[in-house]
């Protein structure tokens, strides 16, 4: 079933983030990235491997704070409703090797959560070459009434949109995974070319979803990943959960105008848990969030890890 996924979006922002302890944290559940191998050689990582309530390494990502880009359309042009925040209770290491994304909900019920972009936006395989942009991550634990409206994803945009040379979704967008409302499933999805239709049946984009292998989808780690394959013809993207495939596009499929716009240079990674917004509506049918959404259900991210065949260009 098509669904409406990640939308729009116009610029790039920067923001500085603060450091102070956070609370109420489990035990490790943590691990290492895995290490190169013969086919793969890590390019990228980061393992989130500060204190308890310290932020994300500033060398390594952007904090986005507000409620869209600077010039760009309001709530970040998804009618999600949290405002992003570079506060610790929102958005921090906990000490154990994740990154911990909160959504919170203060008494007037007004949302707040964290997102951050990779610095970095020169992701793309070498000529005749494969990259793999992974992320093992735990979604959040919450399920049914009490998740409606949250929206935690995992995804890239073209590195042209950062510079303003370029739009979404005409210079490409790889949704490694998103999730709504606590359902037992996740989605994929590529999207490009025009806002409305098009060769990437837009705004849905083409995409697909599945349920996670041994273990439900929220509150279990699993590792999600796209592939981007330069080595075949015609060249392809595959999504995997746990190294199990779910869905592909192939450069076939769409014209090649359209397609060198979007994947003819690098791409930046994003982390973010929104609240409301388009998806978590069309899946539950409603808006969202309502009055029995529960706050304070993070998402734990173990890793993030960028892997080539060759290197990138």
């Amino acid at each position: 079933m098509k669904l409406p996924l990640r939308s729009r979006r116009t610029c790039a922002a920067m923001a500085s983030v603060l450091a102070v302890l956070a609370v109420g944290f489990g035990p490790s559940t943590a691990r290492a990235a895995p290490p190169s191998t013969d086919e793969w050689a890590v390019e990228w990582t980061d393992d989130f491997g500060g204190g308890a309530g310290t932020a994300p390494d500033s060398k390594n990502w952007i904090t986005d704070v507000g409620t869209g880009y600077p010039g760009g359309p309001a709530q970040w042009g998804t009618g999600e409703v949290q405002r992003y925040t570079n506060d610790p209770a929102n958005l921090s290491q906990d000490g154990h090797g994740n990154l911990r994304i909160t959504p919170l909900r203060d008494s007037a019920g007004r949302w707040t959560s964290g997102r951050i972009e990779t610095r970095r936006s020169d992701f793309r395989p070498a000529d005749g070459k494969k990259l793999r942009i992974e992320a093992r991550l735990q979604l959040p634990g919450i399920t049914g009434p009490a998740a409606a409206g949250y929206w935690p994803a995992f995804w890239t945009l073209g590195r042209p949109f950062r510079t303003g040379e370029g739009v979404s979704p005409t210079v490409g967008e790889f949704d490694v995974l998103e999730n709504a409302n606590g359902v037992n499933r996740v989605w994929g999805a590529m999207h490009c070319g025009t806002s409305t239709g098009g060769p990437c049946e837009e705004s849905t984009g083409l995409n697909a979803d599945t349920a996670c292998p041994g273990s439900e989808c929220t509150g279990h780690f699993h590792t999600y990943a796209v592939e981007w394959d330069r080595s075949v013809e015609p060249e392809r993207l595959t999504w995997s959960v746990d190294g199990r495939p779910y869905h592909s596009v192939s450069s076939a499929q769409i014209n090649e105008a359209t397609w060198d716009a979007a994947t003819g240079h690098g791409h930046f990674i994003l982390l973010d848990l929104a609240i409301g917004g388009g998806f978590p509506k069309a899946i539950a049918g409603h808006s969202t969030p309502t009055p029995n959404t529960r706050p304070g259900s993070p998402m734990l991210v173990d890793h993030v890890t960028v892997r080539t065949t060759g290197g990138s260009d």
